[in-house]
């Protein structure tokens, strides 16, 4: 029997909003707290891992239980190749040693300090390897940014087979150690889709998603394709959008699906990403975050942080007013 296609589109979309979600309980949640805790370029293992060793996991448990935040992202690494937790398959790819992943899983802590007060933790990773550790590039099978040689979306090369294998398996590990204790991940720089991820076989889209799920089936993904107004779903193997907006104002959510994921918008309260002082009004920061949550939609929101977990008080004090939005629905 043939259904019309209108028919049909309209069903999936009650089948979306009536069936249980993987994203339920952030669409419940409606906005979270995002930082990044991020390594500078030149910082040695020594130097990385007393700063890791020094973030105080109940300090920034308590600071989101008083904003009233429920959930939590958190860098994993970037660019520097210093990460916050161990990763025996990243050592293994990369050969180098002393390893630049922290002794210190700081995830675990991250969880159980978070988990006490019922704060999910999700946890954000490039989706290609540090651009500026040349030995780990090389050693992953990683070209520099595509932007840097002047590659187009479906330039020869870009799949990258070898690296995409290699990267998975650094997921795989992670996924599989930190099992229920993290509930999302968040994959940036998905700047060549079909290029490096729309394909049949893997590793493609849907294998990606599958190492980050490896340990909990249960965890949502989104990939980041860059700054996109409107803001939308690149692939059907994310649960929700990754939404990363500069500019708030022009945002706007019709509800809580788009094409098929969770709407959300992350963008940053201050002058840049994890840079201050808060560019908004408190009342401006409220009203950004309520246009978009009483859709439907899910709001995060990138403040700077101190190295010991400490966010500035300015921020608090926003984050503090957001918090109405929760507190009156």
């Amino acid at each position: 029997m043939r259904i019309p296609l209108i028919f049909f589109a309209a069903s999936l979309s009650v089948l979306a909003q009536t069936n249980p979600h993987r994203t339920d309980w952030s669409h419940a949640a409606r906005w979270g707290v995002f930082t990044h805790y991020l390594a500078d370029k030149g910082t040695s293992v020594e130097d990385w891992n007393r700063r890791v060793d020094g973030f105080d996991v109940e300090l920034m448990a308590r600071q989101l239980e008083r904003v009233g935040a429920r959930y939590y992202f958190i860098t994993l690494g970037q660019n520097s190749g210093h990460y916050i937790a161990p990763n025996a398959a990243y050592d293994r790819h990369t050969g180098i040693r002393p390893s630049k992943c922290a002794r210190r899983d700081l995830v675990a802590d991250l969880h159980k300090a978070l988990s006490a007060r019922g704060i999910r933790l999700l946890v954000y990773l490039p989706s290609g390897a540090p651009d500026e550790d040349e030995p780990a590039m090389k050693a992953l099978g990683w070209r520099k940014s595509g932007f840097d040689y002047g590659f187009t979306e479906g330039g020869a090369g870009l799949r990258l087979v070898e690296f995409q294998r290699k990267w998975e398996s650094v997921i795989r590990e992670w996924s599989m150690r930190w099992s229920s204790r993290i509930s999302g991940w968040w994959f940036d720089g998905c700047y060549w889709p079909n290029a490096m991820y729309r394909h049949a076989d893997p590793p493609n889209f849907a294998s990606l998603a599958a190492a980050a799920r490896a340990g909990n089936p249960q965890t949502i993904v989104a990939f980041n394709q860059g700054v996109i107004v409107p803001i939308l779903s690149i692939t059907p193997e994310e649960d929700y959008t990754a939404g990363e907006i500069n500019d708030p104002v022009p945002v706007r959510s019709n509800g809580r699906w788009r094409d098929g994921a969770q709407f959300h918008m992350l963008s940053y309260l201050g002058k840049a990403w994890a840079q201050g002082p808060p560019r908004f009004t408190d009342e401006q920061a409220v009203q950004f975050t309520k246009q978009i949550v009483d859709k439907g939609g899910v709001v995060s929101w990138d403040v700077p942080v101190r190295w010991n977990g400490e966010i500035p008080g300015e921020f608090l004090k926003q984050l503090l007013a957001i918090r109405r939005v929760s507190d009156v629905k």
